[in-house]
């Protein structure tokens, strides 16, 4: 990623503005891929949104597009909050962001909506998602949601899987976001 050419506000992203990412060993064993991949992943979309301030985070992509990193990151705390505590426990966590009046809020910030407490829910949906995670085998079956089409439960292995998907996916449509905003490229 080229170097940052925003000037930090009060509202920039807490996230490093300097790449600190570690990328797997490509001989790595397959629980360590995983992980590395996901802790990747997670570490390029803080990445993407460093240094912006809260006007840069909400601007969207091409209309009638509501996409924003803003939106992106509350989404990635939906979805960590989903399949960790949903899928593979059973906690039963409420919606954070987004209501049956507004299935897709997280994707919808208001002015009052910050990145500072967008950033903190984030991060702490992860490190629970590692907490709860890091005790079990990769075959461990998740003992909440099940598939929607097969009722089969979803393995830690498959979890894991789709979330690097699900993360990947995301930080394509990041890029694209950084990019229109202030020209900076990069993985």
């Amino acid at each position: 990623m080229t170097a940052m050419t925003t000037t930090e506000s009060a509202s920039a992203p807490a996230a490093p503005a300097t790449d600190t990412r570690t990328v797997p060993s490509t001989v790595a064993g397959e629980r360590e891929m995983l992980e590395g991949w996901l802790e990747f992943h997670r570490g390029t979309l803080a990445l993407k949104c460093a240094g912006l301030n809260g006007e840069q985070l909400r601007e969207r992509a091409v209309p009638p597009s509501d996409l924003n990193l803003l939106g992106l990151v509350r989404h990635m705390a939906e979805v960590e909050s989903s399949w960790f505590r949903n899928r593979l426990t059973d906690e039963k966590a409420p919606p954070i962001y987004f209501t049956d009046a507004d299935p897709d809020g997280d994707l919808h910030p208001g002015e009052d909506d910050t990145w500072d407490e967008a950033y903190a829910t984030w991060q702490a949906q992860i490190a629970h998602a590692r907490e709860v995670a890091a005790p079990l085998p990769l075959d461990h079956l998740g003992t909440g949601e099940r598939g929607r089409t097969t009722g089969e439960p979803y393995n830690l292995r498959w979890i894991y899987t789709h979330m690097i998907e699900e993360y990947a996916r995301h930080n394509g449509h990041a890029d694209l976001l950084r990019e229109r905003i202030d020209g900076t490229t990069g993985d």
